[in-house]
């Protein structure tokens, strides 16, 4: 097979437009990479060429550990420019594996953009991870059907939000009350016990792509906040980050009202795509409720491969 792996050497410009064109996932693109910052953490980009055509973009987050053992990731990738055979993707992933420039003793894991753990394309790999659970939402549609897909409960929820007197107002990506809004997502994590990104890699995120890189929408009622939610963009994308609220803002669903206000806010930036991030109704009924009854289509991904 005619297949060359160019490493490192793509630039971020050409990076960002086929990662935009293909409206790619958060872990796939540039800024995501540049924003892993933590010790013993590197990241390594690969561009693929089949038959002397680039057909593929893919990005490894690699971590060494006590200077010994190395583990590199690579999560919803890689992202496929051409329409090539599955038995070729099946070589290409043995090929990333084989010339990635990460030092011996190594674990090399890929988490595929895939929904369909036996996919073909991942033959030349071992599945030894069940895949997470997200809901995506499809902004290209008009914002009536959007409302319209809401589930009733849902709706009226947002209604009843509408008519609270919420204010919601948008925080610069440099916004003085940003580290409030991270400050608060830390206790909740905290009291909850549920770990995420650490959130230094959201103030690297917004540091790299500046302001055009999330929307952060905070309510307030009778000059009070009460909510907040931080969504990254990625492209065409965008991702749902974090999110906190008090006991003001459940009572007066000031989410259901930030929510609902970011996909109008996304949409009108030319954004495609919404993922809500991941769902898990065991451990976390109440969020995975509310992610799934926006009416998005919910998706359990293919799991991970060495």
């Amino acid at each position: 097979m005619n297949t060359q792996i160019i490493w490192n050497q793509t630039s971020r410009e050409r990076w960002d437009a086929a990662h935009a064109a293909h409206s790619a996932v958060m872990q796939q693109h540039w800024i995501y990479g540049a924003s892993m910052r933590l010790p013993g953490m590197r990241t390594h980009r690969a561009e693929i060429l089949f038959e002397g055509l680039s057909v593929a973009l893919a990005q490894f987050v690699c971590r060494r550990y006590a200077g010994v053992f190395s583990i590199a990731l690579c999560t919803r990738g890689p992202i496929w420019l051409s329409d090539i055979a599955d038995a070729d993707k099946a070589q290409i992933h043995r090929e990333l594996k084989r010339s990635l420039p990460v030092a011996r003793p190594r674990v090399i894991l890929f988490s595929p953009d895939l929904t369909d753990p036996q996919h073909p394309s991942m033959a030349s790999l071992t599945r030894v991870l069940t895949g997470y659970s997200t809901v995506m939402l499809d902004l290209s549609q008009p914002l009536t059907a959007l409302r319209a897909s809401l589930h009733p409960y849902w709706r009226n929820r947002l209604s009843a939000a509408e008519r609270s007197g919420l204010k919601l107002s948008e925080l610069e990506h440099d916004s003085p009350e940003l580290p409030r809004v991270l400050a608060e997502e830390n206790r909740q994590r905290e009291r909850k016990r549920f770990y995420a990104l650490p959130l230094g890699f959201i103030e690297h995120y917004l540091e790299e792509g500046g302001a055009k890189s999330a929307l952060i929408l905070h309510a307030s009622w009778q000059s009070r906040p009460v909510a907040a939610m931080l969504f990254l963009i990625h492209g065409s994308s965008a991702t749902y980050q974090l999110g906190w609220t008090n006991p003001q803002g459940r009572a007066l669903n000031a989410h259901n009202l930030i929510l609902w206000g970011a996909m109008e806010q996304l949409k009108q930036r030319g954004i495609v795509k919404l993922d809500l991030g991941g769902v898990n109704t065991h451990d976390l009924p109440g969020i995975s409720s509310f992610k799934i009854n926006t009416g998005g289509e919910v998706i359990i991904y293919a799991g991970g491969y060495v």
